[in-house]
């Protein structure tokens, strides 16, 4: 059985494929996102690994209904007011980014005795994200196939899609010339 986790990506890997793409997801000073991390989920599409990031849930997301490359993920052990699944984040399918090995780190979420309250809930925030992916891998792996295939092979149907998705091809060429150089 095929099992997700979540990972870090390397925060200078980021900022090399933001300065070629601009819809890589900011970690940018200037943007006031320095601190926030690269997380995502990571799965197999055409031969390569892509990350596929995972947000805290929003307000301006509660109203948006989910698409091809947007998927809202639940605490289906809870209920908002409105007697709907919690909303515990969202999977952003059109910024996901080829990833390699080297530039990956798996998150550590096991709530630790010595973590401050703030680590502790995010931690426990993130076992409910990727609890519930993993109960729906074949979906993101599914939409993520789509999305891939819908941008690179066939933009010229699909251009509001492919105006606000990575630039996948330009990517993967700058994750090649990386690794040569390493």
């Amino acid at each position: 059985m095929k099992k997700l986790d979540l990972y870090y990506i390397d925060l200078k890997y980021i900022r090399d494929l933001s300065h070629t793409d601009d819809n890589v997801m900011s970690i940018s000073p200037q943007r006031g996102k320095q601190n926030r991390p690269f997380v995502g989920v990571v799965v197999l599409m055409n031969g390569r690994k892509y990350c596929i990031p995972i947000t805290s849930p929003k307000d301006k997301f509660k109203n948006k209904k989910s698409q091809v490359d947007f998927i809202k993920v639940f605490d289906e052990e809870r209920r908002d007011e409105n007697g709907q699944f919690k909303l515990i984040g969202v999977l952003n399918i059109n910024n996901m980014i080829p990833v390699d090995d080297r530039y990956i780190k798996k998150v550590n979420l096991a709530v630790l005795s010595n973590d401050k309250p703030d680590i502790a809930a995010k931690k426990r925030l993130m076992q409910k994200q990727i609890k519930w992916c993993r109960s729906h891998i074949d979906t993101i792996e599914n939409r993520a196939n789509k999305v891939y295939d819908m941008v690179v092979n066939h933009p010229d149907k699909n251009h509001n899609l492919v105006k606000r998705s990575s630039k996948f091809d330009k990517l993967e060429t700058l994750l090649d010339k990386l690794l040569k150089k390493d």
